[in-house]
């Protein structure tokens, strides 16, 4: 008897794979973890064959004997359908899509390193939707130079860094044999101006008050602060752990650290009051600034620090724009204004020592570091202190 939906769903998996056949050799294959496919049996120059068709629910009863009508009628006519189908199978995978070269270089590459997931998120948000479907060897330098100029109207260092990444797509491609040689080569990249934003004492006074006034997650604003007080990357921060935190030190494991070592960071007074306050909103999570969504099991984001940046910085009373990582360059200024040896202020941002220093000078600096960051709050809080008009007093804006 035909089969019905209603049957198909209700099937019971046993301890081995068996199949229910619907007629005229189609048949719904039923795995012992409940994996229902539709298959189809037949004859071919006397060889008993069989192909997929497809997996239910995503192809439904319906569509599962459409598709056997056809495959029934290739036989009919001479045509193995197995066959056919497994030369498109192999023809898919000599000229994968886009899509399919992006996933492959996700699994192959990118997955491995720290900053995969960034530029996977630069592939996706801008190529992706351009060359979806489109074949990876059909994809030209005219292709990429034309996404390139819509990218760079918008944001001009996006674009550097897409390209960069679609660079390395491209060649990896070529060494995996989808493409012969990469449309990407030959591509100018624009330089860019290094940043040099630093934020002056009025800014500074603007950007710690305001952060109480404006609408922005608690976490974000104590994340924001801590980037400031410490010098250290808006990432390290965000993706700070209880585990690390031990007593008066931040302990940063290698792995979570640009050049792939152990850094240790003393926590002075503010940046314990901080680290306290987003106790409150953290609780028995693993971040010390965990993020209020996803229940709280992962970390804000750097870009959402970002975001509470440029949203509420006229609100804060700051007129030129800034960002989370100009708070880290602020930190590092300020501490060659004050007297910090260079070696120590670099020390203190987890900079590696160069050339024959990093070879044979191997002391931690952990006590200049210290006396460095000691030095940097005490600036900070004579900066965050503001004197009242006619009141004769002053006012600790913490």
């Amino acid at each position: 008897m035909a089969l019905t939906d209603l049957q198909v769903k209700r099937l019971i998996p046993r301890e081995s794979r068996f199949e229910v056949l619907d007629g005229k050799g189609l048949a719904v294959r039923v795995n012992p973890s409940g994996k229902r496919t539709w298959i189809f049996r037949y004859l071919f120059e006397g060889i008993p064959r069989r192909m997929t068709l497809g997996p239910y629910p995503s192809m439904s009863l319906a569509e599962a004997r459409e598709a056997h009508g056809k495959a029934l009628a290739d036989v009919e006519r001479g045509i193995d359908p197995g066959a056919v189908a497994q030369d498109a199978k192999r023809a898919r995978k000599a000229a994968p899509t886009f899509k399919d070269l992006l996933d492959e270089f996700w699994e192959r590459e990118l997955e491995a390193t720290k900053s995969g997931p960034e530029r996977k998120r630069l592939v996706e948000k801008d190529a992706l939707p351009a060359w979806r479907v489109k074949k990876a060897k059909d994809i030209t330098r005219r292709d990429i130079v034309v996404l390139m100029d819509e990218v760079r109207e918008r944001a001009p260092v996006t674009a550097n860094r897409l390209l960069g990444v679609l660079a390395r797509m491209f060649n990896f491609a070529a060494e995996r044999g989808i493409i012969e040689n990469s449309p990407a080569t030959n591509i100018r990249r624009p330089s860019e101006a290094p940043r040099v934003r630093v934020l002056n004492d009025d800014e500074l006074r603007s950007f710690w008050n305001g952060l109480e006034a404006v609408d922005v997650f608690p976490a974000t604003c104590l994340a924001l602060r801590m980037i400031l007080l410490t010098g250290q990357r808006p990432g390290e921060v965000t993706g700070m752990t209880w585990e690390e935190v031990k007593g008066e030190w931040w302990n940063i494991p290698a792995e979570r650290m640009k050049g792939g070592q152990e850094h240790r960071v003393p926590l002075t007074g503010l940046a314990l009051e901080m680290i306290d306050e987003a106790r409150r909103y953290s609780g028995e999570r693993p971040y010390v600034f965990a993020s209020s969504h996803k229940e709280g099991r992962v970390p804000i984001t750097v870009h959402s620090l970002s975001r509470g940046v440029l949203r509420h910085r006229e609100e804060m009373g700051i007129r030129e724009h800034y960002t989370p990582h100009d708070l880290r360059r602020t930190c590092r200024t300020r501490l060659a204004e004050i007297g910090i040896d260079d070696v120590v202020a670099e020390k203190v941002l987890g900079h590696q020592l160069q050339g024959i220093l990093k070879v044979y000078n191997r002391h931690s600096y952990d006590a200049e570091k210290r006396v460095a960051l000691i030095a940097w709050e005490n600036r900070l809080r004579r900066n965050l202190v503001l004197e009242v008009e006619g009141a004769g007093k002053v006012i600790n804006l913490r």
